[in-house]
């Protein structure tokens, strides 16, 4: 008896729902809501980029960088939401982020120049942020220990949904009602999120408040370094090719919309079939889930960057990075969790943290390479880039303890 109220105390302690209380499903698939309408939002701009650029009469690289403000301003959201809203329940401060992915849509919608734009996906970042770096970390309070894996992996399929609803179906419905009405479809669905969490979230009342001393201790750990530094050169080098994605595709293979939103698709559906096989093999092994994905993306970009040219080509090496990426969020998330149970709102937003500043970087590094090189530039970095993370972690990183 008092081991199971020890462990009962230690699992409270780090945030971890005890093995014999209820999970909280319905929960789970709001938060994985959620993620959907947040990330298919960050990443529209990279299906309907050529459009807002000839509308607003901005370069493409320019409108790429939509994506480097968002980003940015959602660094400093994933870092210090957890602390400045440590008083208050969770749930009302979800509730809160995804009010802000509505409005952010809104504005975007009804953008009138480049700034009012940029003002728009400022407000994305803070919900971006914000959000992610409590989600995995709530998680953990919703599912017994045991079902954490799979709850993630829940999770992370609304970020390979949101590939879908903000790639393909961005660039079709583009052709069809124009980039506007695309946003204003996001912000509908940012609606239909917020409801799903208003419906289902339980009370999650502030626990040990996250200090900025804590990010210090997390720092010191050898394994989060690590981590770190490979979310920063790998997914740097992804997003510099996906932002770019349209560019390329229009420039190599000349594709048509149409048969870049059928490329789209691909990399979506792939997406979505590699973050449950990524599951499986993060079961197996986080380091050999990160290694192979980041090592699969450098071939592809190289075989793009040789053969792209054929659409065939092209088509199939697309579908196959988006299944190779599928691997990436539930990868990172079960190597954070293994490292830092014990500060897990902190450390999911580092890794948070870290994720938007490599998609800023790579946004920013891309429009550079997309507006001197042309769209081979982009796949190119993202090739050199995801070829050393790979050869990073599978040279200095250990595989962390299992639970």
């Amino acid at each position: 008896m008092s081991d199971s109220l020890s462990a009962t105390a230690d699992a409270e302690l780090v945030g971890i729902v005890p093995e014999e209380r209820t999970a909280a499903w319905p929960a789970v698939f709001a938060l994985a809501m959620g993620v959907f309408a947040l990330v298919s939002a960050e990443f529209l701009p990279a299906s309907v980029l050529t459009s807002i650029a000839a509308d607003l009469s901005i370069s493409v690289g320019a409108a790429g960088q939509t994506v480097t403000v968002t980003s940015l301003v959602g660094v400093a959201a994933a870092i210090f939401t957890p602390i400045v809203t440590s008083r208050f329940d969770r749930r009302l401060v979800l509730w809160s982020l995804l009010s802000l992915l509505a409005l952010s849509s809104l504005v975007t919608a009804l953008a009138n120049g480049f700034v009012m734009l940029l003002a728009a996906r400022f407000l994305l970042g803070l919900a971006l942020g914000g959000f992610w770096s409590m989600a995995p970390a709530l998680t953990l309070r919703l599912v017994p220990a045991q079902s954490v894996p799979r709850a993630l992996a829940l999770i992370s399929a609304g970020v390979s949904a949101a590939f879908i609803g903000g790639g393909p179906l961005g660039a079709y419905l583009d052709s069809l009602i124009g980039w506007r009405m695309v946003f204003g479809l996001s912000a509908g669905l940012a609606g239909v999120a917020l409801l799903a969490l208003l419906a289902t979230m339980p009370p999650l009342p502030p626990q040990a408040a996250p200090r900025l001393g804590t990010l210090g201790i997390l720092f010191a750990r050898p394994s989060i370094r690590l981590m770190l530094i490979s979310v920063l050169v790998i997914i740097s080098g992804q997003f510099t090719g996906f932002t770019y994605i349209r560019p390329f595709l229009e420039q190599a293979p000349q594709l048509g919309v149409g048969a870049i939103t059928i490329v789209l698709l691909g990399y979506g559906l792939g997406n979505v079939v590699g973050n449950f096989a990524g599951g499986v093999v993060a079961g197996r092994g986080v380091k050999l889930a990160i290694v192979s994905f980041a090592l699969a993306i450098g071939i592809l970009g190289l075989v793009l960057l040789q053969f792209g040219a054929s659409s065939i080509v092209a088509g199939i090496a697309v579908a196959l990075w988006g299944f190779a990426f599928g691997f990436a969020p539930v990868g990172f998330q079960t190597w954070m969790v293994r490292v830092a149970a014990d500060h897990a709102e902190s450390v999911s937003g580092l890794v948070t943290a870290a994720f938007l500043v490599a998609i800023a970087g790579g946004a920013v590094l891309g429009g550079l390479l997309v507006n001197h090189v042309g769209g081979l530039g982009p796949i190119g970095y993202m090739a050199v880039a995801t070829l050393a993370g790979a050869l990073l972690v599978l040279v200095a990183g250990k595989e962390p303890p299992r639970p």
